[in-house]
């Protein structure tokens, strides 16, 4: 049950969030927050993490995301029933990752592209903006490697 609030929790978070901006910014409109380090951006991603394919201008480009995530989200679901008892940071990991992709695929479906706003750089060096979905699958997967680093020590140390 709190696998689903979780999933639910950042889809919610992800989507408020990604309203407010875009009702209240113009595409590429940014707001300085952090002087010299962090702005609220509206911007597009079309394409995947650091805008992978972005450039390409194919039909195929949006229902190839649509049918990666899908299947993505089948095998969390997949992954969330095999592992979320084998160690307690598998479940929420599995959730995190869900929920972000779930919210990233809302915004494919919507604006056929991924809403981003979370603008953090240091002169003019900038990290990719990204979106609360992205922190979540960010955060799920650290969750998870930790995770599995945790139970790999146990399971040695029960072989000792």
């Amino acid at each position: 049950m709190l696998s689903i609030v979780l999933v639910l929790l950042v889809v919610v978070l992800d989507q408020v969030t990604k309203f407010l901006v875009v009702n209240s910014f113009q595409l590429y409109d940014s707001l300085e927050i952090i002087p010299g380090f962090f702005n609220l951006t509206y911007l597009t991603n079309k394409g995947a993490a650091f805008g992978f394919l972005a450039g390409v201008d194919a039909a195929w480009r949006h229902y190839f995301f649509l049918s990666l995530a899908s299947i993505a989200l089948v095998l969390l679901v997949v992954a969330w029933f095999r592992l979320h008892r084998d160690h307690r940071f598998y479940g929420p990991a599995l959730a995190l990752i869900a929920g972000g992709a779930i919210g990233n695929v809302i915004d494919r479906v919507r604006v056929g592209a991924v809403v981003d706003f979370l603008d953090f750089y240091v002169a003019t060096h900038h990290w990719p903006a990204f979106n609360v979905a992205d922190s979540a699958i960010s955060i799920g997967v650290v969750f998870f490697l930790l995770g599995n680093y945790l139970e790999e020590r146990q399971k040695k140390h029960r072989e000792k």
